[in-house]
């Protein structure tokens, strides 16, 4: 969350001429509703499976693309599974809590943030990084990199 999945990943599949899928828009389109009025309404865990269907979508295209995938997908073990199966090529963009906070707050669409920011993300940021670890073939700190620079080391060998 602020990591800048999006928007590296939107740069990414310009450079390889491939499909973006980013799976929050995915989820919004195929429900009429964004990532918070879902939140707010049904709760995290209604949202969880349409997060699910979104990655398997996207991991399902015909052609290779890129996925800006939801940093939660990583919690869920039929995720995890999906991404080993499709043999998805999967890049960590780590940041420095405090700035994910930052660039987060921003945007209107972060449900999870609303009661304390920082101690959430302190929290998401410990449950999930051994998940992350586990997925990721290439981790890059993207604390003090333009979308561009972040892009390049993406596709550095």
């Amino acid at each position: 969350m602020g990591s800048g999945k999006t928007t590296v990943g939107q740069l990414l599949a310009g450079r390889l001429h491939r499909p973006f899928f980013d799976s929050d828009a995915m989820v919004e389109a195929r429900t009429g509703r964004t990532v918070r009025e879902i939140f707010e309404t049904d709760g995290e865990a209604a949202y969880r499976p349409l997060e699910t269907d979104a990655l398997l979508e996207a991991l399902s295209s015909p052609e290779p693309a890129v996925v800006a995938a939801a940093g939660g997908v990583v919690l869920s073990p039929v995720n995890r599974q999906a991404l080993r199966e499709h043999a998805a090529r999967v890049v960590w963009l780590r940041a420095d809590p405090s700035l994910l906070v930052e660039r987060a707050l921003r945007q209107d669409h972060r449900p999870l943030l609303e009661q304390d920011p920082a101690g959430t993300m302190l929290r998401m940021a410990a449950d999930r990084t051994s998940l992350y670890v586990d997925v990721a073939d290439k981790v890059i700190e993207v604390d003090h990199l333009t979308p561009a620079q972040v892009a390049d080391r993406v596709m550095a060998p």
